[in-house]
């Protein structure tokens, strides 16, 4: 289906707009044409279902034809799904120490009525049944750990009680006894219950988990109440230090009188579904963009197919179904025992792909003039990202044994793919979120027209009713003010001089005469 350039105002009810304003004044000196509406339109690709795995690609597309629902949703879903299975125990190899880990944090925010729950089991029912056998397999191994350790600890208490009961000749040898049967009691550990996914849980809970588990976690939830819970919602303070290190990898180390926990090379991923207003709230969250959360985040923001859905539809076809919940089972059975990860490859034609998009991306990150520039925290990510995905896909065609052959440069293509695709419906959501500065500015200068009533106005004046932190200064309005003017908002003009001598005066601001009418 050919992509559509979609209103972003059409997508949150609700969101504050800039309306057309009415009509034209008759004592402005000139004929004003209606202004554009200050709003973006963002083209938003469907998610390529065709660049997944055949097996992977063909259960996402009956998904979606089954629920009726955009095919972004099942397609995002599965590739925290594949996250969650081989994340924490494969990482990939681009280029010198550059090293990816293959978890990803994804979301997608679709309005209620859109089968967010349905989709959501359907995906992730074989990750449960994969942590139910590694339950199972793990049990009496278990059971004969706390057998064992319960011995050793027996054994160190009496060697302690006679020790501490022996005349002066023997206690030495005894106390020397006790202490080697305690030092032994203490090394054995009894291994935890293995945990694939947690639900809504809190930093704290996350982290005591992914210590348990060696790291390794997935929070997946079609709610997204986890960024209640890591904006403090509930604890009073935010608390993301998990959710940033258990994105990146990095070295996690919790130090407090209650817990001592260690986790060297955390891997988390994060799979959800949510209401759009939930992107809107957080995007004001303070220290969620400072600190760098928003950007860990592939974004999908599908148009809502309610309203157009057919009523009698196809299910899954019983042999696409149980070739799904094989696939992932066997991926995360096959990866569960890995200590030290598998290292995924790059074939030479794979990075030199890779090295084409970085290339293309890079003057998009450019503060000034460049698409990408407002969310350059976000794209910065995207070429480890890419190589995340692009691991991810790999592993999907050839299992848990993927380690032994590199990645193809068509898979890297298919992963690039996903990465324009992402890019797409990242821009909208940072546009809803106001990452955009001249985009916010302008809408700022705009309530000060319509508040203040001008009809002509020096920039001067716009400058010192805008904030400072908004608007530093009078040079960061410019942009803004010329955003206006190409919309129709406003027009500048030359004064004349009063005066033969001095420097012109300087230029001014007519403002749409609607926005006078508007502000009073």
């Amino acid at each position: 289906m050919t992509p559509q350039p979609v209103d972003s105002t059409d997508l949150w009810a609700g969101l504050p707009t800039l309306e057309d304003p009415p009509g034209e004044d008759n004592a402005a000196p000139d004929v004003w044409e209606d202004p554009i509406p200050l709003t973006s339109r963002r083209e938003r690709p469907s998610f390529p279902a065709h660049v997944l795995p055949a097996w992977l690609g063909e259960f996402v597309t009956a998904v979606a034809e089954e629920t009726q629902t955009p095919v972004d949703l099942a397609g995002s879903i599965a590739l925290a799904v594949l996250a969650t299975a081989a994340g924490g125990r494969s990482v990939v190899h681009v280029r010198g120490n550059w090293r990816e880990p293959t978890n990803l944090y994804t979301v997608v925010a679709l309005p209620p009525a859109n089968r967010k729950s349905a989709v959501f089991a359907l995906l992730t029912d074989p990750l449960y049944e994969a942590e139910k056998q590694l339950k199972t397999a793990m049990q009496p191994v278990i059971v004969e750990a706390e057998l064992t350790s319960r011995l050793a600890k027996e054994a160190a208490d009496k060697a302690a009680a006679k020790a501490a009961s022996a005349d002066g000749d023997k206690r030495d040898e005894m106390v020397a006894t006790a202490v080697g049967l305690a030092q032994t009691a203490d090394t054995l550990t009894v291994p935890a219950e293995p945990v694939l996914l947690a639900d809504d849980s809190t930093p704290e809970t996350v982290t005591s988990l992914m210590a348990e588990q060696g790291g390794r976690l997935s929070v997946m939830s079609a709610e997204g109440g986890i960024f209640d819970i890591i904006a403090g919602r509930y604890s009073g303070a935010p608390n993301m230090e998990v959710f940033l290190k258990g994105h990146a990898g990095d070295r996690l180390r919790v130090n407090r009188q209650t817990r001592r926990e260690y986790i060297d090379t955390p891997a988390l991923t994060i799979g959800l579904a949510v209401q759009p207003d939930v992107l809107k709230d957080i995007g004001k969250v303070k220290g969620f963009e400072g600190r760098g959360l928003l950007a860990r985040f592939l974004y999908a923001l599908p148009v809502s197919t309610v309203g157009e859905r057919e009523i009698i539809t196809d299910p899954v076809p019983e042999q696409t179904a149980a070739t799904y919940t094989a696939r992932v089972i066997d991926l995360a059975l096959s990866l569960a025992e890995w200590t030290d990860p598998a290292v995924i490859q790059l074939s030479p034609e794979a990075d030199t792909a890779l090295i084409a998009y970085q290339k293309r991306i890079e003057p998009q990150l450019k503060a000034r003039g460049g698409k990408l520039g407002h969310i350059s925290n976000w794209a910065g990510k995207l070429a480890g990202a890419t190589a995340r995905m692009a691991a991810l896909l790999h592993l999907a065609e050839h299992g848990g044994n993927g380690y032994a052959h590199p990645v193809t440069e068509a898979t890297m293509r298919a992963a690039i793919e996903l990465g324009e695709y992402y890019t797409a419906h990242a821009l909208a959501v940072f546009d809803v979120m106001g990452a955009d500065p001249v985009l916010s500015r302008a809408r700022s200068v705009l309530e000060a027209l319509r508040d203040n009533g001008w009809a002509d106005v020096s920039r001067r004046d716009v400058f010192t009713v805008l904030s400072r932190s908004e608007v530093p200064t009078i040079t960061d309005l410019e942009p803004a003010l010329a955003l206006l003017e190409d919309h129709g908002y406003l027009r500048s003009y030359q004064p004349e001089r009063t005066g033969k001598r001095g420097r012109p005066p300087a230029p001014r601001l007519l403002a749409h005469p609607a926005l006078r009418h508007s502000g009073r």
